[in-house]
């Protein structure tokens, strides 16, 4: 009676927690206080015990005022001397413009980028300070400081008073329209404006096929065949279930399942449900036992005795090594290759993500994921947005509201609105197992109650990683050469995460990709001497690997039918599909 008395209790405690937390996350967007502020003292109380820091930042501080008082007394007096000492980085592209370069806008933007780097100088190097914490409280600053800038004001950009001028005025009407019909759709749920232009189904995700098969979490899509004759081998797509599987099949010029099915390959993909609240105790087991390991079920039946080539991007890339594993342990000899496109297997560093990944922080997420059962599309949207804030929040302030202009919707930024809700228990699992423990790497994940190794992947293995990535940063996704014994090719793309896979051959994009191959038995080279050895070479590298994916399908043979009547596997609906279409 006690016991059941002190249980009750106990439970009523910690649904207060939650309930408080919850209400402490709608304050700060989900993001831990107690992370946050640990963060600063441990870098506040080490930066008080570092005096030689003190010491150099109150040099900096004197030297970029010197600069700024000649810098302004030079245009005061017409003859301005020397060069700007601040360069921005190429991907800051707010101060380009040539209004920018008349004066006074000239010293407020150099006021704010000398700023801006004192406050790094000041967040960076204190002895004692974790690097979780050192990155956070960097990170932090840089956002707070980025609020701040003179970009981001009609008084002080240039550019905004001169569409104002010209315009008169009529730009900030347009801007305060264009807010007013954001603020309505975010309140209704309903996409952003230029979303209509894209129909799934339609002029999107629109690649001819059919779903033949369907459980709780997956249907799997069969495209139908371009080419009299197809590969013997069929391929199997896992995208991330974050986002919806179309990113690989946008637009007819954007996709890349429509390329492969060009080039006889029998392509599958796996569209994952979109959960609710009821499957919030969905796991990574269940992702892995009804995602891929139902769909290569599925596959072998519809062409029996045949290899299958398993292809997974970001998340879904971590399952498909994890799948590629586990099949491995249990002598499952049905996989010909793996290709991983823009997705880690080492989780040690993860890059600006890790930021939003500590004990702390992932309990405060529990809780709120506890009371829905889901994390919600909106909170990870802000937190994908803050990791480029000056792209995604600031630029669109600027351009959409303040000069009045609405840059138009493109595919693939109509997909990147298209988001989908991960259910409690299996992002709960995915980010304390992976990124909080990196059990993968470490040899400690299990799948099943059995322990998996990479190390007993012996199929030839494909990688694709984007130097500009922000989710996968390349020199993460390179550590795979150090977890496997197999043979490993290497692609680095330009772009981004998105974009750098989203990489369809064209004459008229400038697109560039590294690529090499290290053999079993060949030294082991590290990332960045990988990079300084191995040539650019212009193009899309959707060419080289779809030579490398045709090498080991084997010979080209008679189309398959779609599904398999003999194993009552039978067509339920053209593709895409109705998973594809839950909101």
């Amino acid at each position: 009676m006690i016991d059941t008395h002190w249980s009750g209790k106990k439970e009523q405690a910690e649904a207060i927690d939650r309930s408080l937390q919850v209400a402490i996350s709608k304050l700060t967007g989900g993001i831990s206080p107690a992370s946050l502020l640990l963060a600063f003292f441990d870098w506040y109380f080490h930066l008080l015990l570092h005096p030689d820091k003190q010491m150099e930042l109150t040099e900096l501080y004197q030297e970029n005022m010197l600069h700024l008082a000649k810098q302004y007394l030079g245009h005061l007096s017409g003859d301005p001397s020397g060069e700007y000492c601040v360069i921005t980085s190429p991907q800051d592209k707010r101060f380009i413009d040539k209004n920018w370069q008349q004066f006074p806008y000239t010293f407020y933007y150099e006021s704010f980028l000398l700023i801006q780097n004192w406050w790094h100088t000041a967040a960076t190097s204190v002895r004692g300070v974790s690097q979780h914490h050192q990155d956070v409280v960097d990170f932090t600053l840089r956002q707070i400081i980025d609020m701040l800038s003179p970009s981001n004001s009609v008084f002080s950009n240039p550019e905004i008073q001169q569409a104002a001028i010209e315009q008169k005025g009529e730009n900030f009407v347009r801007g305060l329209e264009n807010f007013l019909d954001d603020t309505r759709r975010h309140l209704m749920n309903e996409p952003p404006a230029g979303a209509e232009n894209f129909v799934i189904g339609e002029n999107i995700a629109a690649s001819p096929g059919k779903v033949i098969y369907r459980n709780h979490l997956i249907e799997l899509i069969q495209y139908a065949p371009l080419t009299e004759k197809v590969y013997a081998e069929p391929v199997l797509i896992t995208p991330a279930w974050i986002m919806k599987y179309y990113i690989l099949d946008l637009t007819p010029k954007h996709s890349l399942v429509k390329y492969l099915v060009e080039k006889g390959h029998t392509v599958f993909m796996i569209s994952w449900k979109n959960p609710k609240r009821k499957d919030r105790d969905l796991g990574m087991d269940d992702y892995l036992n009804l995602g891929i390991m139902s769909a290569v079920n599925t596959i072998s039946k519809v062409i029996p005795e045949k290899k299958i080539h398993l292809i997974g991007y970001c998340l879904g890339g971590t399952l498909t090594a994890i799948a590629t594993a586990t099949m491995a342990r249990d002598n499952d000899h049905r996989l010909g290759s793996m290709t991983l496109f823009a997705a880690q297997t080492d989780f040690n560093d993860p890059g600006e993500l890790g930021l939003f990944i500590d004990e702390s922080q992932i309990t405060f997420l529990e809780s709120i994921m506890q009371e829905r059962g889901y994390l919600d599309t909106h909170q990870m949207a802000g937190a994908f947005q803050l990791l480029r804030s000056n792209d995604l929040i600031w630029s669109r302030l600027i351009h959409d509201y303040l000069l009045g202009v609405r840059k138009p919707l493109t595919d693939l930024m109509a997909w990147n609105a298209d988001a989908t809700r991960m259910p409690y228990k299996m992002h709960s699992e995915y980010l304390r197992r992976l990124f909080l423990h990196n059990e993968l790497a470490e040899g400690k994940f299990s799948t099943n109650g059995k322990p998996i190794a990479l190390t007993d992947i012996s199929i030839p293995i494909f990688v694709v990683a984007t130097e500009r990535d922000h989710v996968s940063p390349w020199h993460s996704v390179f550590k795979i050469n150090l977890l496997t014994t197999s043979d490993v090719t290497f692609a680095l793309t330009s772009g981004g995460h998105n974009v750098g896979i989203v990489s369809m051959p064209s004459k008229t994009t400038k697109r560039y990709y590294r690529i090499s191959t290290l053999k079993e038995g060949k030294r082991f080279i590290d990332a960045d001497n990988w990079y300084l050895s191995t040539k650019p070479i212009e193009g899309s590298w959707w060419l080289p690997f779809e030579k490398w994916l045709a090498k080991r399908s084997g010979k080209k043979v008679n189309v398959p039918e779609m599904g398999c009547k003999k194993e009552n596997i039978l067509p339920l609906e053209d593709a895409p599909g109705s998973y594809v279409r839950q909101k």
